[in-house]
């Protein structure tokens, strides 16, 4: 019986913390560490092997290594390129001349090995280099798809539970669109317990007037005070992209948003971003093209518009 392998390309603050998630979630009986730097995926390899022997540890097979160990890989998840500094401007999409070539490179090395690993992309900007993983490199339509707005989403419930004093677990609700400063809330998917968003106040205690703008800039803002106050953003986006990979080894089919490149879906065409989706062990097993209210039709197209900017720009479409 073949046992789950995992590869974490690119070992920097977001690939180190997919290890450790990873390894505490016990995704895979194999995990190996890939960075241009070997050192640095030598170390972080050989750092979590060190944890393997505590009793509340699995004992996983942790190990660094070149691009050939993809071959045998169950699942990919990619984190390799630089991020936004904290006194660079607050736009993920400024990312997109450096990371497009990373990206370009790590998926030629990849590609040369399999096709057949599910592959998540965590890489920012996440809805430039997916359309560009996806397009370009001839990976099976949903088994090459980015965690999109699934961080966002996290962040939106939690937020709302707050909000409400209630578990996140029972709020329901999606961000869509990028995975950036265009990401817009569904409103109209939003519940708690089954009490649709009209009525929350009629049965949950709050402490303020739900504010919907101010939620809203919340969840794009808070990236941005995670990175000022402690230099980089990785222990959300970890958890997601590992939640995103026990769907797939575990074939959970759990509703997320992800971003896959669309094809007709309210009339947008060349470009990738979140809606929500069915996650399972082919990777995206369905797309969701639900009914919106014409208000967030109109930020899904403004958020399409945002990613397609970038994409000309950089000659992607």
């Amino acid at each position: 019986m073949q046992k789950n392998k995992l590869a974490i390309i690119g070992m920097g603050n977001v690939g180190s913390a997919v290890l450790v998630q990873a390894v505490a979630q016990q995704l895979a009986a194999e995990i190996v560490c890939i960075d241009i730097n070997e050192q640095k995926a030598h170390g972080e390899a050989l750092d979590m092997t060190h944890a393997t022997p505590a009793g509340c540890s699995p004992d996983v097979k942790i190990y660094s290594g070149g691009f050939e160990e993809c071959k045998d890989a169950s699942i990919i998840i990619c984190a390799g390129g630089p991020s936004i500094m904290p006194d660079e401007k607050h736009e993920r999409l400024i990312l997109a001349k450096r990371n497009i070539k990373v990206i370009g490179d790590i998926m030629k090395e990849v590609t040369s090995y399999t096709r057949d690993a599910a592959f998540i992309m965590i890489t920012n900007p996440l809805d430039v280099t997916t359309y560009l993983a996806v397009t370009r490199f001839d990976y099976a339509p949903g088994k090459l798809f980015g965690t999109g707005t699934t961080l966002e989403t996290l962040r939106f419930k939690r937020i709302i539970a707050n909000h409400y004093n209630v578990n996140a677990k029972d709020v329901q609700g999606f961000m869509l669109g990028e995975h950036g400063n265009s990401a817009f809330p569904a409103w109209s998917t939003v519940s708690i317990g089954g009490v649709r968003l009209n009525e929350l106040d009629k049965y949950y205690d709050y402490n303020e007037p739900f504010d919907k703008e101010k939620i809203a800039n919340t969840v794009v803002k808070t990236a941005y005070d995670v990175l000022e106050s402690k230099g980089w953003t990785n222990t959300g986006i970890a958890m997601g992209a590992c939640y995103l990979a026990k769907a797939v080894l575990l074939n959970t089919r759990c509703v997320t948003p992800v971003s896959i490149p669309l094809t007709g879906e309210y009339g947008l065409n060349d470009v990738a971003l979140s809606l929500p989706s069915i996650i399972g062990e082919n990777g995206v097993e369905k797309r969701l093209a639900i009914q919106f209210p014409d208000s967030e039709l109109e930020a899904l197209h403004k958020s399409a518009e945002s990613i397609k900017s970038i994409l000309r720009a950089n000659s992607l479409i």
